[in-house]
C-alpha cells in the first residue's frame, strides 16, 4: 500500500482534529467558520488553482486536459445513474440526500490536498480540469435534487464562481504559456498553500458539531457509505480501463471520486428544508470512513 498516501491522509485527519478541537473549544465560531469559508473559496483556492497551471505549454498536456474534462463528464452521469439505481427504494427526503452524496465527491476541500501530495502540481492541474464539470453538475443536477422547483437563475448565478473563473484563468495562461512575474507566482503559491489547512480546520468545526449517536443509527447511511467509497470508485475504474485511460488520469479520477461526500450537502440541505440530520451523517461518515477506504482503493488501482 502506497505510504505516501496514507502519510497524506494521516496529515489531513490530524488537521481536522485541531479543527474540531478549536471548534469545541469555541475558537472556530459560526462566524468565523464562515469568514474562512469565503478566503478559502474566493482567496486561497483560486490562487493554488492558478498556481497550478504554471506549466509550458505540451501538446500531451492539452490532450489529456481535455480526456480529463471528457472523463470528469461521463463519471458525473455515470454516478448519477447509479444513484437513480441504489436509491429507488429509500424515502423522498433521504433519497435526495443520497444522491447528492454519491455524485459529489469532496474534490475541492479534501481532492486538491490529497491529489496535490500524492502527484505535485500536476495533480492539481488535472483535478481543476475535472472540476470544471463537477461544478456544472453540483449548481445544476445538485440543486434540483433538493429544490422542488428546478431554479436556473439561482444555477446560473452559482456557475460563475472564483474557482471556476481562475480555472478559466489557469487554462489561458496554460495555453498561450504566459510567464508570470516570479514575486506574483510566489505569491500565488504562499497564499494557495494555506487551502489545506483552512479546509481541514472548516471540515473538523463542522463535525464538531454532529451529534454522535445520531450519526452511527441506522443501515441505510451504512448502505451509502458501501456504494460512495467502494462501489462508485471501482466502477469508475472498471469503466476508464476500459477505455484505455491514461494511468495519472485514471488514478486521480478514481482517487477523486473516492473522496468523501461534498461538504455543500449541508448547505443545499439548510437552503431547501431538507434533511439536515441526513446530510450532516453524510458528510460524518463518508469523512471518517474514507480514512480506511482511500487507501484500499487506491492500492487496489
Amino acid at each position: 500500500m502506497n505510504t505516501t498516501i496514507i502519510n497524506q491522509i494521516t496529515i489531513l485527519m490530524l488537521m481536522l482534529i485541531v479543527g474540531i478541537i478549536l471548534r469545541k473549544k469555541r475558537i472556530v465560531t459560526d462566524e468565523v467558520s464562515k469568514g474562512l469559508s469565503n478566503i478559502l473559496m474566493n482567496l486561497t483556492l483560486p490562487f493554488m488553482i492558478l498556481y497550478s497551471f504554471n506549466f509550458k505549454f505540451s501538446t500531451d498536456m492539452l490532450q489529456k486536459g481535455i480526456m480529463m474534462l471528457l472523463y470528469s463528464i461521463a463519471i458525473h452521469i455515470i454516478l448519477i445513474i447509479l444513484s437513480k439505481l441504489v436509491y429507488f427504494k429509500f424515502e423522498n427526503s433521504k433519497k435526495s440526500a443520497f444522491k447528492f452524496a454519491t455524485v459529489f465527491s469532496n474534490c475541492g476541500f479534501v481532492g486538491f490536498p490529497v491529489t496535490q501530495g500524492i502527484f505535485g502540481n500536476i495533480g492539481v492541474f488535472y483535478t481543476s480540469i475535472f472540476l470544471i464539470s463537477f461544478n456544472v453538475f453540483i449548481w445544476s443536477y445538485g440543486v434540483m435534487l433538493f429544490s422542488s422547483e428546478s431554479d436556473f437563475k439561482s444555477i446560473k448565478k452559482n456557475l460563475i464562481n472564483t474557482p471556476l473563473i481562475f480555472t478559466a484563468l489557469g487554462i489561458i495562461i496554460f495555453l498561450f504559456s504566459i510567464k508570470l512575474p516570479s514575486p506574483l507566482l510566489k505569491t500565488l503559491e504562499s497564499i494557495g498553500n494555506m487551502t489545506t489547512p483552512i479546509s481541514m480546520l472548516i471540515i473538523g468545526a463542522m463535525l464538531a458539531d454532529v451529534r454522535l449517536k445520531d450519526v452511527f443509527k441506522g443501515f441505510d447511511v451504512y448502505y451509502l457509505n458501501f456504494v460512495k467509497l467502494i462501489v462508485a470508485p471501482l466502477l469508475v475504474c472498471a469503466m476508464l480501463k476500459i477505455l484505455g485511460s491514461d494511468k495519472t488520469l485514471l488514478q486521480i479520477c478514481v482517487i477523486l471520486v473516492s473522496m468523501p461526500t461534498a461538504s455543500l450537502i449541508g448547505v443545499f440541505a439548510e437552503k431547501y428544508d431538507s434533511d439536515k440530520v441526513t446530510a450532516s451523517k453524510c458528510v460524518f461518515l463518508t469523512t471518517v470512513l474514507s480514512i480506511i477506504t482511500i487507501p484500499i482503493v487506491v492500492s487496489v488501482i
